[in-house]
């Protein structure tokens, strides 16, 4: 009894470890303590071999990009593109992780010269496109889920050539497709 009570413990240890170090990873690419750094090796959204960014049509938002899961990828207006400068870090890189580069890029029905990459506080590689850090939004829960479209009038959904992606009727209307 000893013996399958340890392996139990062992492996719910385990199991909270990793959930821990994954939970981490989401916003550890700030600075301000929270992430240390454990960060950049448990980021979970970028694929091992290589990053890719693709469109895909997103109900009430229409065609944007998104990371090779397919979840939807954010820009956020306190950021700048002309230069490239990243200002969420911290808390807010809890909610709004960035979208890391790991290994080469690929695109699909993006112009590859718009994507690019700048380097984080933490050293991590942020993806850009025009020039616009790029982020997910930690309460999309599936791919094509776009939750954070118009989040405090400053979080927009990326087009594939990095405009913000606009909604008619601020993201009330349920139904027409005409306003």
């Amino acid at each position: 009894m000893h013996a399958t009570t340890h392996h139990l413990t062992g492996y719910a240890a385990t199991g909270a470890a990793i959930l821990t170090l994954t939970l981490a990873g989401c916003g550890s690419s700030g600075s301000n303590g929270t992430g240390g750094s454990s960060g950049s090796a448990a980021m979970p959204a970028a694929a091992t071999t290589g990053t890719t960014l693709m469109t895909a049509k997103v109900a009430k938002v229409g065609t944007v990009v998104t990371d090779s899961k397919g979840y939807v990828l954010y820009r956020f207006d306190a950021d700048s593109a002309h230069p490239t400068r990243i200002s969420c870090y911290g808390t807010c890189a809890v909610v709004w992780p960035a979208a890391t580069a790991k290994g080469s890029i690929t695109v699909k029905g993006i112009d590859k010269s718009l994507v690019s990459t700048a380097k984080r506080s933490g050293g991590a590689s942020q993806l850009t496109l025009a020039g616009w850090p790029l982020y997910r939004y930690a309460k999309d829960d599936k791919p094509k889920e776009a939750h954070g479209q118009g989040v405090d009038g400053t979080w927009w959904a990326v087009t594939p050539t990095g405009a913000k992606a606009m909604t008619a009727a601020s993201g009330t209307s349920t139904g027409g497709s005409g306003y």
